[in-house]
């Protein structure tokens, strides 16, 4: 009966039934919290950078074209790291129980854009196990690139370091329960919103307007409780009698002041 895209009925809704959607919000960050803290595990990150550089070739011969050359060469190293090539002689050489497939989900290539560094990180539920992914892989790839494009142009620049204390990567509690506030928030809304449309209840004119067939003949005003009509009552009747109490008063003193003249 109600148009769904009236603005007003919407937030009247809304307004209505904020103690639902704070119950709901509150609900929703408390799961994510207790999920995020308790179920989620820790995953770690360990990243190497290693440098593409030009081969043999003399300081004053480097040129802007060598180093365009090696920038063009970059997106093809990324598919030489995480090849079945390199990924199996790290898992050999770690005694990993993984898979190519596994592995390769653990790792990510990136280039930092205008350089010729390339950066591996590594994820791992162990900081200490992330690490010696991301060291093995940088060192197998260096050595098995002579082989592979018949170049030496590769060094390592930074490798992975275990800190003290690592901070995980994942899980964020604190964004997870952001997210979960938002969501809460709105399916709390959205509830408040479809609970009001599902109401067929009639509680104001416009509701009868918009049944076809009908219209508004006359309204009833709204009738207080009985304790309020009572007293009501009691005051209005006790105004009235006012005048007859007065009355009553005066009368036998002017009676008293009659009798005394005979």
């Amino acid at each position: 009966m109600k148009n769904p895209l009236n603005i007003l009925e919407v937030l009247k809704s809304i307004k209505k039934r904020i103690p639902l959607i704070l119950l709901l919000v509150i609900t929703f960050v408390a799961a994510s919290g207790a999920i995020s803290y308790s179920l989620m595990k820790p995953v770690y990150q360990a990243s190497t950078q290693i440098l593409i550089n030009q081969n043999n070739t003399a300081a004053q011969e480097y040129t802007t074209q060598d180093i365009n050359t090696n920038l063009q060469l970059i997106s093809t190293y990324n598919i030489i790291i995480k090849s079945k090539t390199i990924l199996n002689q790290v898992i050999a050489e770690l005694d990993l129980d993984e898979n190519y497939q596994s592995l390769s989900d653990k790792i990510t290539v990136s280039n930092i854009e205008g350089t010729q560094i390339l950066t591996i990180d590594v994820v791992d539920a162990s900081m200490a196990d992330a690490v010696l992914i991301a060291n093995a892989t940088a060192y197998k790839f260096q050595e098995a690139i002579p082989n592979l494009m018949n170049v030496d142009n590769v060094s390592i620049l930074d490798e992975a370091v275990a800190m003290p204390a690592p901070v995980p990567v994942r899980p964020d509690p604190v964004m997870n329960m952001a997210i979960a506030a938002v969501l809460g928030l709105l399916f709390g809304a959205g509830l408040s919103i479809l609970i009001d449309q599902l109401n067929t209840t009639v509680r104001t004119e416009e509701d009868i307007e918009e049944i076809p067939g009908l219209q508004v003949l006359g309204i009833v005003s709204r009738v207080t409780d009985a304790k309020s009509s009572k007293k009501s009552e009691e005051s209005y009747i006790g105004r009235e009698m006012e005048p007859y109490v007065e009355q009553e008063k005066i009368q036998p003193a002017n009676s008293a002041k009659i009798g005394g003249t005979y």
